[in-house]
């Protein structure tokens, strides 16, 4: 099972899937920054406010305030978990808790607030603890039972800030609790992913169909038209405007493929009957020839011509067939190819490690088997043939013990009219299509040869085709 799509459109929605998903857990860390940053401030500006009016009464707190610069919100903050107000506290010396230390950014945001009031104290200590580890709530919750019962009051976030005015006076202590985070806030950051994922990979995936349906119906159709070379009925231009343009072009180019390959077809076949008549026609009149050497050679002449044009046009239609492939016992059909040359005397071999059936072409299929043992014989005087699953692949294997192929001629000697021998003497080499027939079949079956020389002496020559 892939993990990975390997379509257009599964890729293009994955990478835009992930895309969204990053850019939103980017926007909830901000919101989240944010959010933590304005509790923050709010419960900075509440320590503020403390630390300013002293232990002054609310009373009087509202009449001053008039003339004061506003500070923090223009409502007021909220209170938080503890539902009172946190008295000031007056100290000879601050000492923090153990395992506590100073807060300098918070110190200097605090420091900040309070010069714009015209403050600017000789010290200033900012530190943040549990609500539930601070000596003054502890002891207000076992004195007032109705604050001690308050639903996690303990885990509230607190900030403590002290502030010396002068040089050896007294500090003054403020306790703000941090406001309690707004309820729901990641809810909506998840409902808001989720709308924005559902309907934003929603109209993607109905984009990216349009344009890859048309995209997949001409991938089908090529890959069609490269096994049958049969033009069918024009594909119809479908999805944007680049895709139509790309289909118009496919259509007119197919039409043109085929119109070339049925002309190429006509006149090899008309080379064919204006070769063969007067071929035959000379066959005839060498009978006349009373010379019995002369005509033999004569007569193996115009045989060789025969054969080779005969290789010449079975190469040309290949590709060519109409009639579709049938399932076959591929293991018979090697088996036949075989007996076809122990009958001529020949050392050839069969071994059938699996037994394997597949929809294949059957006569060009023994064609190419055919060529490839009478490749093996011709060199190396014996033959084996090995039927056989290799990853996914069914194989046709045939080896010989003759001397193999150059490494870097390999190739080169799949293509037409290239042979190991120098001669064009059917005896010795014949006129070197054998292989390229039997790589041409091999490519209809959606296969491929594969000629390689064995480690100790010989070549192999192997038919892959995929198993079905």
């Amino acid at each position: 099972m892939r993990l990975v799509p390997t379509s257009l459109r599964g890729q293009t929605l994955l990478a835009v899937a992930i895309a969204l998903l990053v850019t939103q857990a980017v926007t909830a860390v901000l919101l989240y920054r944010a959010d933590e940053n304005r509790r923050q401030g709010d419960a900075l500006n509440r320590a503020a406010i403390s630390l300013l009016i002293g232990g002054e009464s609310a009373a009087a707190e509202r009449r001053d305030r008039s003339g004061r610069e506003r500070i923090g919100r223009e409502r007021r903050a909220p209170r938080g978990p503890f539902g009172r107000s946190l008295r000031l506290e007056e100290t000879a010396v601050f000492t923090a808790l153990p395992g506590e230390s100073a807060n300098a950014s918070l110190a200097s945001e605090l420091r900040e607030i309070l010069s714009r009031q015209g403050i600017d104290p000789h010290a200033l200590v900012v530190v943040r603890r549990r609500a539930g580890t601070d000596p003054l709530l502890r002891a207000a919750a076992s004195q007032d039972a109705r604050f001690a019962r308050r639903p996690d009051w303990e885990r509230a976030g607190l900030i403590v800030a002290a502030m010396q005015a002068d040089h050896g006076g007294p500090w003054r202590i403020a306790r703000a609790a941090t406001p309690e985070r707004e309820p729901g806030r990641v809810g909506a950051i998840v409902l808001q992913t989720s709308l924005l994922f559902v309907v934003l990979m929603g109209v993607l995936f109905l984009l990216l169909r349009r344009i890859t349906n048309p995209l997949r119906q001409l991938t089908s159709r090529t890959e069609r038209f490269a096994a049958t070379q049969q033009a069918a009925a024009p594909l119809p231009a479908t999805g944007p405007e680049d895709v139509q343009r790309l289909i118009t072009a496919h259509n007119a180019m197919e039409s043109r493929i085929s119109a070339l390959l049925d002309e190429k077809d006509v006149m090899l076949g008309a080379i064919g009957h204006d070769l063969k008549t007067p071929l035959a026609a000379l066959r005839v009149r060498i009978e006349a020839v009373e010379d019995d050497d002369q005509r033999g050679r004569m007569a193996a002449g115009i045989e060789d011509i025969t054969r080779s044009l005969d290789d010449i046009l079975s190469l040309a239609r290949i590709g060519r067939i109409s009639d579709e492939p049938e399932r076959a016992q591929l293991g018979a059909l090697a088996a036949s190819v075989v007996e076809e040359f122990e009958d001529m005397g020949r050392d050839v071999r069969f071994e059938a490690e699996a037994q394997e059936s597949a929809p294949v072409h059957v006569t060009w299929l023994r064609r190419a088997l055919r060529n490839l043992v009478s490749n093996a014989v011709r060199y190396g005087d014996s033959a084996k043939v090995t039927l056989l699953r290799d990853a996914g692949d069914i194989v046709f294997r045939v080896e010989d013990e003759g001397p193999g192929i150059p490494a870097g001629q390999l190739d080169a000697m799949l293509e037409p009219f290239r042979r190991g021998e120098a001669s064009r003497n059917r005896a010795t080499g014949g006129a070197g299509l054998g292989l390229t027939i039997a790589r041409a079949v091999a490519e209809q079956h959606r296969g491929r040869l594969v000629l390689s020389n064995r480690p100790d002496r010989g070549l192999r020559a192997e038919i892959r085709i995929p198993a079905v």
